[in-house]
């Protein structure tokens, strides 16, 4: 059967994260002839592949759940997932550790999940069971919404019964702490809106499914590193017939300005002057800095540069890349380290938008599964605080060396000993990295900060009003950050794309 479109149409997508991999792996699916750009000299965005004196680093995330995502987009070429990359199960999902020296071994396993919050408080455990049942409803409510377009008001209306009966109007921690009262408890339960940039305090209760899917699903991880996932994407898509030009920074999305029509993009000026035509472009580019930067203010009567300006935006984040000459077997894969504070370490980061003394980190231990990623006795790291953006009150370009003593004096004193001794070779990015290299509006590291009134129908929409046949992915349009989001952004565009 025919398609109902021009299988002879060119499609061009601005950036090679994981977002758009899943647009132009689709894209090409159906027929179109899709070219990826990517400004920098390998593929992934966000998920870049650092090696350095034979340590590999994952740029930025680290974590796959949802894994039917990244199968789906190997079957739609005829593949399966092991064709090129292999996905293996993490167990614990984290340790998540405390300063008064309790840990926290969350993992899949319902019964230890209930014995470990046992440990911690034995009254906890009916809170927890309620708590999980409510999780099924807001997930199912969720996942339901994740792939679905939210382009026309029509669309919210549709769902705003389900997400006044789920109570999304109440944040994350605020649906935690009514079923849990001990405070580390509390915290274990509500962190995951850090993931994908959102305030705890803040985030609608929709992002309390996360749980759920963990539970449901596990947390993966691809051997040889996240850039092996990216790898295996990028050569599917070449397989499938798809190109990608590297070192092909974006400067302008040329416009067709019809005086008795929507404007229309018709392809991308690179910053070397050489003009590539498309019928369509998708753009997973950071989606303020795109709309800034890359159309001309006269086509945005929507996305203007003060609208843009008034949407709220997540943290960013200072990451230490490093590895040692010894192993530190007690530290597992992913290790969450809570600092002193929570809610007010939270408060300043996202609403003050002050650099506290004190923080919280998130440490990233690949070699724990994959030895392969450093020399034979060695361990690859990266540990990251999340900070402020870059309205907050730091300069990164004075202060970036200090913070990165304090980090790793706090490893050395709290769970690492000696570590300083053994570190070989490092390298950090900041948020002057955010917004330099990655393009990010403010240094923010997931764009769009995930609140209820940023959330689905009022979050930057997939498909512009402003310019057709363009279209957004990624993180900072519709559903949101994390791996899920951005790869169900693809789909929503590649669904629509082909609708016409």
């Amino acid at each position: 059967m025919n398609p109902p479109f021009d299988a002879r149409m060119k499609i061009i997508v601005i950036g090679s994260g994981f977002g758009g991999l899943s647009a132009a792996i689709r894209l090409q699916a159906k027929g179109f002839q899709v070219q990826i750009v990517e400004k920098r000299d390998k593929p992934g965005g966000r998920a870049y592949v650092y090696e350095q004196d034979g340590f590999v680093f994952d740029g930025g995330p680290t974590i796959i759940t949802a894994p039917w995502l990244i199968h789906e987009l190997f079957e739609l070429g005829g593949k399966k997932t092991e064709d090129y990359v292999q996905i293996v199960p993490i167990d614990p999902f984290y340790n998540v550790r405390f300063e008064d020296g309790s840990v926290f071994r969350y993992n899949g396993k319902r019964e230890e999940v209930i014995d470990q919050i046992r440990q911690f408080n034995p009254d906890d455990v009916k809170g927890y069971e309620r708590f999980y049942e409510k999780t099924a409803a807001i997930f199912k409510a969720g996942f339901d919404l994740i792939d679905q377009p939210f382009t026309h008001l029509t669309d919210m209306l549709k769902v705003a019964p389900n997400l006044v009966t789920l109570r999304s109007d109440r944040s994350v921690a605020g649906f935690v702490n009514k079923y849990i009262k001990d405070d580390r408890l509390r915290q274990v339960f509500s962190f995951h809106p850090l993931l994908v940039g959102g305030n705890p305090f803040q985030t609608t209760s929709i992002y309390a499914l996360i749980h759920k899917l963990e539970q449901e699903w596990g947390v993966w991880f691809a051997k040889g590193g996240m850039g092996a996932l990216v790898k295996g994407l990028t050569d599917l898509f070449q397989d499938m017939g798809g190109t990608i030009r590297y070192s092909a920074e974006v400067d302008e999305i040329l416009i067709d300005a019809d005086a008795d029509a929507m404007p229309r993009a018709r392809g991308v000026r690179l910053k070397d002057g050489s003009a590539l035509h498309a019928d369509t472009v998708v753009c997973n580019g950071d989606v303020a800095q795109a709309y800034r930067t890359l159309v001309p203010a006269p086509y945005r009567e929507r996305n203007t540069n003060k609208h843009i300006e008034n949407l709220r935006y997540s943290m960013s984040l200072f990451v230490i890349y490093f590895g040692t000459d010894k192993k530190y077997e007690n530290m597992a894969h992913h290790e969450i380290l809570m600092g002193p504070r929570y809610k007010g370490l939270v408060e300043d980061i996202f609403t003050k938008k002050h650099l506290s003394d004190d923080f919280s980190l998130y440490l990233h231990r690949p070699t724990a599964t994959d030895p392969s990623l450093a020399p034979e006795g060695c361990d690859s790291w990266y540990v990251l605080s999340p900070v402020p953006h870059l309205d907050g009150d730091a300069d990164w370009t004075t202060m970036a060396k200090t913070y990165r003593d304090r980090i790793m004096q706090y490893l050395e004193d709290r769970y690492m000993p000696d570590l300083q001794k053994h570190i070989v070779t490092e390298h950090y990015i900041d948020p002057i990295h955010f917004r330099d290299t990655l393009n990010s509006f403010k240094g923010s590291a997931f764009s769009v900060e995930p609140t209820l009134f940023q959330s689905a129908w009022w979050r930057p929409h997939n498909k512009s009003e402003d310019v057709e046949g363009l279209y957004f992915v990624g993180a900072g349009t519709h559903p949101g950050a994390g791996l899920p989001g951005v790869m169900s952004s693809g789909k929503i565009a590649a669904r629509m794309i082909a609708a016409g």
